[in-house]
């Protein structure tokens, strides 16, 4: 089975909706992804080859990604990486071609090799995509099968983030894709009814299994809109009527800040779920959710490794444990110790998982392999706990978790206490050097309203044992993220040149 045959909906019913654009019955993108696979082919691109994508959200980079897929292994992109993050990735990936639309953005084109093609996508009137060929490769690409792609095929390969290191390839089969898609139908009860709204970039393993691939596989619809934008969010809402949406935390809090705005929309579209992914998401976020749209918030875990779903609370009127990112859906899940010995219930150690939706290991790195792989379990680099009824509590990276001479912090616990402070909007607790104590711990904030850090500071004292409480509180206009919207604790004490 490949993801050709992953796509369940009916021949007239609506598979891809663009906003202020043409939309795509089931029929229309099954017809129009079979003629892109073949003028791929007429290009010389075929099973193996690497196939670059760097466009915006929408309907087109859905299509092209399920296209390159099909014809060789996609290799989505940001497309608002530099011209020498796209040099690297093209080499890392060794990319045979890139696909662009309108000929955008001009960074990844002009970090095209001669050893690729560039080929453009072109929006037809229908809404469907044509592919033109703009430049032929040096070197014409070697004959190889062009016949359809079978369950082991690599349909695409992405990156770790790397905020720490060289970032390593992670390459995800047909199979790893479709166990996975399947586990999120199965999850959230997805229906041919759902109508999904695409929040999470397409670049993404959150949007493109979480949203896209989960969507089409369960029959629903996939409101496409071209990113995220929190003006445009409520009346996509009001216009499109979604069942669900899938976002990452900083997503949720900027949606809440605008309901207020909203309350008749609000009132008037009640979601069946909302759903959380990519990032830890406070309790107090996910009350405030709940509590203003009347709908239930389920938080889950994912990591691109795992081709994205692990675990996620469920759906009412099963248990929801805020705090927890529930438990595993087709998914085996352990604790671990440091030795690789699986621990029993209830105590602390590192996150392990076996699923079919886990990726055989990463590509042409057999020292990660060995670390990351042990026994048939994928180590998660995350430390959590298992209850009594399977729920998994995270603690912290690992490699996050803040050491302040001998105690051990989760920034995570520090992060919620400050979000419960009345006026912060946002809060990262990190750690920083520490002569003495090897580490010790600080907090950045955004704030909503008037308030000082000493406030703050004796808020947290209140809360919180004396030595998880911040050494100091940046107050900031705001917190950096990566590309992906993942705060970037790792990398504060350097970002605010903290010695």
């Amino acid at each position: 089975m490949n993801l050709f045959e992953l796509l369940a909906g009916e021949d007239n019913d609506l598979a891809l909706v663009t906003p202020e654009g043409r939309s795509l019955t089931y029929k229309q993108l099954r017809e129009n992804i079979v003629e892109l696979v073949s003028q791929l082919n007429s290009f010389g691109l075929t099973r193996g080859k690497r196939i670059a994508i760097a466009m915006t959200n929408g309907s087109p980079m859905a299509i092209t990604f399920l296209a390159a897929a099909l014809c060789g292994t996609a290799a989505p992109l940001n497309p608002k990486y530099k011209q020498d993050e796209f040099a690297f990735y093209y080499e890392d990936t060794q990319a045979n071609a890139l696909i662009t639309l309108s000929e955008e953005p001009e960074a990844a084109i002009a970090a095209v090799t001669p050893y690729m093609m560039l080929i453009n996508a072109k929006v037809n009137t229908d809404g469907t995509l044509s592919f033109e060929l703009v430049k032929t490769a040096s070197k014409p690409a070697e004959s190889s099968n062009s016949a359809a792609p079978n369950a082991d095929d690599l349909a695409m390969i992405l990156h770790t983030s790397g905020t720490t290191s060289r970032p390593k390839r992670v390459p995800i089969r047909h199979r790893n894709l479709i166990a996975s898609a399947n586990n999120i139908i199965g999850a959230y009860s997805l229906t041919a009814d759902d109508i999904t709204l695409c929040l999470m970039p397409l670049f993404h393993i959150h949007g493109l299994v979480g949203c896209l691939l989960a969507t089409l596989a369960s029959g629903g619809t996939l409101i496409c809109p071209n990113g995220f934008n929190a003006l445009e969010f409520w009346k996509l809402v009001d216009t499109y009527k979604p069942t669900w949406y899938s976002a990452a935390p900083t997503m949720h809090q900027t949606i809440l800040a605008r309901a207020s705005r909203n309350t008749e929309i609000v009132k008037a579209n009640r979601f069946r779920f909302i759903r959380s992914s990519s990032a830890p998401l406070a309790p107090i976020i996910i009350e405030q959710l709940e509590a203003t749209l009347n709908a239930p918030v389920l938080e889950s875990y994912s990591m691109t490794e795992a081709s994205h779903l692990m675990t996620t609370n469920p759906l009412p009127p099963k248990v929801r444990k805020p705090g927890t990112v529930g438990y595993g859906f087709g998914v085996e899940v352990g604790i671990m110790d440091s030795e690789g010995n699986l621990l029993s219930q209830g105590n602390l150690g590192e996150v392990v998982v076996k699923a079919p939706n886990v990726i055989d290991g990463y590509e042409n790195n057999p020292e990660a392999n060995a670390t990351a792989f042990v026994n048939g379990w994928f180590r998660t680099g995350d430390q959590g706990t298992l209850d009594a009824d399977g729920y998994l509590r995270l603690t912290g990276r690992i490699k996050e978790l803040i050491n302040r001479g001998g105690e051990k912090i989760s920034p995570l616990e520090v992060d919620d206490v400050l979000l419960r402070h009345p006026t912060v909007a946002e809060a990262l607790a990190f750690a920083v050097p520490h002569k003495s104590l090897g580490e010790d711990i600080h907090a950045a904030v955004v704030l909503k309203g008037e308030v000082s850090e000493k406030e703050l500071l004796a808020y947290c004292s209140t809360m919180l044992a004396d030595f998880k409480v911040p050494k100091q509180i940046h107050i900031l206009d705001q917190l950096p993220r990566g590309a992906t919207g993942k705060l970037q604790r790792l990398a504060m004490a350097k970002l605010l040149n903290i010695a």
